[in-house]
């Protein structure tokens, strides 16, 4: 039984691996920022950033949100506002490395030190042959209701692979 086990974890961890993996594989590139409250010691903004869905081959999102200034901000330890709005688009031919779930988180980002993530998640709309990205904030202990959502319609012919 005990040979079992040990079997199975190694498994478990590859898993997870992989997935940790496939996330930092998606990182943000920044487009632009403006300056939206000055301040001495580094101004809020509103960065853009464009994030490569690491599954889906050809659509880029655009993610526009909020960052602190200031001294905190500097340090990396100020909070970020939970605002974020997101379009994604088809900006190559579409292509899958793989079957897709159905709903998947694709990209994560920390908006605080330790209490606040940003995330983009991934819908698959079968019946439309569309990918739906909805993007949100949550905190450790309470989430937010604010989020934004775009869809990118797959070509006709083109068909979903889901697992």
């Amino acid at each position: 039984m005990k040979a079992t086990r040990l079997a199975i974890r190694p498994t478990r961890a590859l898993l997870a691996c992989a997935s940790l993996f496939a996330l930092a594989a998606a990182h943000a590139e920044q487009i632009g920022s403006v300056n939206t409250n000055f301040r001495v010691t580094g101004s809020d903004k509103v960065v853009v950033e464009a994030y490569d869905d690491p599954q889906v081959q050809g659509v880029t999102c655009y993610v526009s949100r909020a960052r602190t200034g200031g001294v905190k901000g500097t340090l990396g330890i100020a909070e970020d506002p939970t605002e974020a709005s997101i379009a994604c688009r088809q900006v190559a031919p579409i292509s899958f490395a793989g079957p897709l779930k159905q709903q998947a988180d694709v990209f994560n980002e920390r908006m605080s030190l330790l209490f606040k993530t940003l995330h983009v998640v991934r819908v698959v709309d079968a019946k439309r042959n569309a990918l739906v990205y909805l993007t949100y904030s949550d905190r450790v202990v309470s989430g937010s209701a604010k989020n934004s959502i775009t869809a990118v319609p797959v070509p006709a012919g083109t068909t979903i692979p889901l697992r």
